[in-house]
């Protein structure tokens, strides 16, 4: 496996698409569609509710690239996931979420996995053509492109299991370079979060775990 240091701009966005056609892949599949309205595995959101959150992950990366970022500093892939709001349900951020998937899957599964299939389609003309400096604004938190693709992947690895297990499906087959991307993030958002020392007794000392200091989402 390559090291993530070595990983070029063309390397992200190759690994993102792959993320994204396996994941559509899995929305696509009978039992997501025979279950849409069933309880997921994540509290408070049906399979319909999940699969259209994965399927965000694709449909958002075009919408922002529509429009034109703002001035200011970008974040890293790590910091946006490092706020503590994550952790909790009720919070405005989660809140927000659970309603952009509602609304997406009210227009049901085969308008979902459409929408998401031609998107899919046209990124993986477009993605290739943009500058390493292209900026998004995803929610008022100003990335890089490719940052922001690295969010994506994490979202799409870890909502591809949420499905999975939420309608008896095998774990999803991720390519090394997604796992090692997203996990990559997730720590390095425990780091910002928690510190240095904790994330270390999270990994080798469990019993001075105290704070749960890997658990970031």
């Amino acid at each position: 496996m390559r090291s993530l240091e070595t990983l070029s701009s063309a390397d992200v966005r190759g690994t993102y698409l792959e993320a994204a056609e396996l994941a559509i892949g899995l929305i696509a599949e009978p039992e997501v569609e025979r279950r849409w309205l069933d309880e997921s595995a994540l509290t408070g959101m049906s399979v319909g509710h999940l699969a259209s959150h994965l399927a965000r992950s694709v449909l958002q990366v075009e919408w922002f690239l529509a429009t034109d970022a703002s001035e200011g500093v970008t974040m890293g892939a790590d910091a946006y996931f490092a706020g503590e709001e994550l952790m909790h349900r009720e919070s405005p951020r989660n809140i927000g979420v659970r309603e952009r998937s509602i609304e997406t899957a009210a227009s049901g599964h085969a308008a979902v996995l459409r929408e998401a299939r031609q998107t899919l389609q046209r990124l993986k003309l477009g993605l290739g053509k943009e500058p390493g400096s292209r900026r998004l604004e995803a929610f008022g938190r100003l990335l890089l492109l490719d940052e922001y693709l690295r969010t994506r992947i994490v979202e799409l690895t870890i909502h591809s299991d949420d499905l999975c297990v939420s309608v008896d499906l095998p774990a999803p087959p991720f390519k090394d370079a997604a796992s090692a991307i997203a996990i990559s993030v997730l720590v390095g958002a425990a780091r910002l979060r928690n510190g240095d020392l904790s994330v270390l007794r999270a990994l080798s000392r469990r019993e001075r775990d105290t704070m749960q200091a890997l658990r970031v989402l």
